[in-house]
């Protein structure tokens, strides 16, 4: 999702009254509805006739400053019609530039795909098991020596496939991680091994 974000946008976005003790010049939020509106009306299943009706000030849930600034952000407000819902968008952009986007209208998470039409939606869990591995330096092959399970199993949990409870109490051996929290990590807590 690369797309070049308005200035006013971008203003909007970075203004955080309730988190920014130093006074700032007030910025005209009413730029965002119809920046969201744009983008959930990009989605081929989305409702046309519902409009983000109310949004609020931005509150920050990261930021990053390397070479170029990276935002994260959360914009509550609400979405539909006569019976308005619950809205939140979480907005990441790195200067003008929109890196990710993802909404949630009542209780359901919406946002683009990351797999084409007719395949499956990648795990989250094989983003926090490779940025683990990763960090710990180690190879495929030595991980799946340690949890004893193939390499290809490595590779598979590493590119979305979904784990299966006995193969994540491994791998936190593997990792020298507690069972407990990588079982949370993966959504699986409480279900039996």
């Amino acid at each position: 999702m690369t797309r070049v974000l308005s200035a006013a946008v971008v203003a909007a976005l970075s203004y955080w009254p309730d988190y920014v003790p130093v006074p700032r010049q007030r910025v005209d939020i009413s730029v965002l509805p119809p920046f969201f509106d744009g983008l959930l009306g990009e989605l081929p299943w989305w409702n046309p006739a519902w409009r983000v009706v109310e949004v609020r000030h931005a509150w920050p849930c990261f930021t990053a400053v390397g070479s170029t600034r990276v935002v994260e952000v959360s914009v509550p407000g609400q979405v539909g019609g006569a019976s308005p819902l619950p809205f939140s968008a979480r907005v990441r952009f790195e200067g003008d530039r929109l890196v990710r986007f993802q909404a949630k209208v009542g209780d359901v998470v919406i946002g683009p795909a990351a797999a084409g039409a007719g395949e499956p939606e990648p795990d989250p869990f094989g983003v926090v098991i490779g940025k683990l591995i990763d960090a710990r330096g180690l190879p495929d092959r030595e991980v799946a020596l340690r949890a004893g399970i193939s390499r290809a199993t490595v590779r598979a949990l590493r590119r979305g496939w979904a784990p299966d409870p006995v193969i994540v109490a491994r791998l936190a051996a593997a990792l020298e991680v507690t069972p407990a929290d990588l079982l949370a990590i993966a959504g699986l807590e409480g279900v039996a091994r």
